[in-house]
């Protein structure tokens, strides 16, 4: 269940930036496992509002397979800042804002199963002008890293497959550019914080038990292994947004339960 301090937040900034002729556009952020998506999707719900995910939008299989060779071949895992087709975001989102009441606009969608854009036919649809526009993404609202924070390699992931810093440097322009492009076009960002980056294991770990049909305890030792060295491929930006790297209007930290932390 969403809890209701964390919809009416959405529902409040949203209100706040509503005018005349003017759909809001508010974001919502947070870590793997955060309940950012189920909590957008919640408010959309709520509010007759189009919902979308930047998970919705990421490069196609063969496209991030380009990055992989023309950059760094990190860039086939998709995730990370440059990973992201943001033109399809631009566009998707511009005509949600000129719908009319009977519009119907199509939303992308991305199978991660075969870890490639689902076919336009499979795309759901908006119908109707929405109340508001929210989008939700692990990365929206990060600010870039100074150079000198790039120097040294976080994790094994880093010090193993990018020494040299290629892929993170790389990641962090985009962060820097087409990124901050994007997210400065949105009207306010509701940033989810964890306690702490050891608890993104734990819930990216209760997702995938979710998706297997079981209880989290139950969860291969090996399965979790591997999604302890996935998620080093977000834990960079991720603990740089924790620690304050992140434009947000609304910040509202959580306990290792996803509720509204109130000390």
């Amino acid at each position: 269940m969403i809890h209701a301090r964390l919809l009416d937040a959405v529902g409040s900034l949203a209100a706040r930036h509503a005018r005349p002729g003017h759909i809001p556009l508010i974001g919502v952020a947070g870590a793997q496992g955060s309940g950012k998506t189920t909590l957008a999707r919640g408010a959309a719900e709520r509010m007759g509002a189009a919902h979308l995910s930047l998970d919705d939008v990421y490069l196609t299989g063969a496209e991030r397979q380009a990055l992989a060779r023309e950059v760094h071949p990190l860039f086939a895992v998709r995730g990370p800042p440059g990973t992201h087709d943001l033109d399809l975001l631009e566009r998707t989102l511009a005509s949600l804002s000129a719908a009319k009441t009977d519009s119907r606009t199509p939303l992308p969608a991305f199978d991660k199963l075969a870890d490639d854009r689902a076919p336009r036919t499979d795309w759901p649809v908006f119908a109707g002008r929405p109340a508001a526009m929210l989008v939700d993404g692990w990365c929206l609202g990060a600010t870039p890293q100074a150079e000198a924070d790039l120097a040294a390699p976080i994790n094994a992931l880093e010090a193993e497959q990018d020494g040299e810093g290629r892929w993170r440097r790389a990641a962090n322009a985009a962060l820097a550019g087409p990124y901050a492009e994007v997210f400065a076009r949105f009207d306010a960002v509701l940033f989810l914080k964890a306690p702490s980056f050891d608890a993104v294991l734990d819930w990216r770990c209760e997702q995938e038990a979710g998706l297997m049909g079981l209880p989290p305890a139950e969860l291969p030792p090996a399965r979790r292994a591997e999604l302890a060295v996935f998620i080093q491929h977000f834990e960079r930006i991720t603990r740089h947004m924790l620690a304050g790297g992140v434009r947000a209007d609304i910040t509202i930290t959580l306990d290792r339960q996803r509720h509204p932390f109130s000390p």
